[in-house]
């Protein structure tokens, strides 16, 4: 005999068709996260976690030595801490990668443990320079992002972040950063929370971008916006229009 309260059978099919009627900028509460910053002594990784600080989340910079870190956070101030890039991993509710290209696979590789269960944020972009300019790299497995997520099987990676001027991420006078963020990842909840994250900087907009497949595309562009602001002497960024 079945019980009124008795446990239902769930129909994928309708879950699925309730996620796509939800509404797209209805984005969790991240405030409270600890956001890590891999790479946070190099401008980029300075730049997010200046602007996040700011935003009030708590940031943590990571760095190969604690000391370095620490000092990079010292002159950030804003209550960001600096520690042994392990020790921020650990620490961290969601981890921003923003380590040079040629460092990524084995400051990965080394953090494989403590980023397990994480949100990871792949933010790297593949690039060459040469007396031509800046050009897209393309990595075996397709993409920087996609390398994360092959070395970090048990974390949740994402990509984001990669079109954003350190110039204008480290400038106090600037108040605004007015740009969007194209979000790439597998799991709603996690891009979602990427989105949500973005949105906490004023000015700023996180836009979901597919999966993390499409990744080297949108890492790839940062080479066309090297050739952008280099010709107009600009510090550009992306808009994405009706949406």
């Amino acid at each position: 005999m079945t019980t009124p309260d008795a446990a239902q059978p769930v129909n994928i099919a309708t879950v699925a068709k309730a996620a796509l009627k939800r509404d797209p900028w209805d984005l969790p509460d991240v405030s409270g996260l600890v956001v890590g910053v891999l790479g946070g002594t190099g401008d980029q990784g300075r730049g997010l976690a200046y602007r996040f600080a700011k935003a009030g989340q708590k940031v943590i910079i990571g760095s190969r030595a604690a000391e370095r870190a620490q000092t990079a956070a010292g002159e950030l101030g804003l209550g960001i801490e600096g520690a042994a890039n392990a020790d921020c991993a650990r620490r961290s509710d969601v981890v921003i990668v923003a380590v040079p290209w040629e460092g990524h696979a084995q400051t990965l590789e080394s953090l494989r443990a403590e980023l397990a269960g994480k949100i990871v944020i792949d933010c790297v972009n593949p690039l060459g320079f040469d007396k031509k300019g800046a050009f897209a790299l393309k990595p075996a497995e397709g993409s920087a992002a996609e390398q994360a997520a092959a070395l970090l099987p048990e974390s949740r990676v994402t990509a984001a972040f990669h079109h954003l001027s350190a110039v204008l991420l480290q400038d106090p006078e600037t108040a605004e950063i007015n740009t969007d963020v194209m979000v790439l990842g597998e799991a709603r909840a996690d891009t979602d929370v990427v989105q949500a994250l973005a949105a906490r900087i004023p000015g700023m907009r996180g836009v979901f971008a597919g999966r993390l497949r499409n990744a080297h595309q949108v890492e790839s562009l940062v080479a066309n916006l090297v050739s952008v602001n280099r010709r107009y002497k600009a510090h550009a960024g992306l808009r994405v229009t009706d949406v």
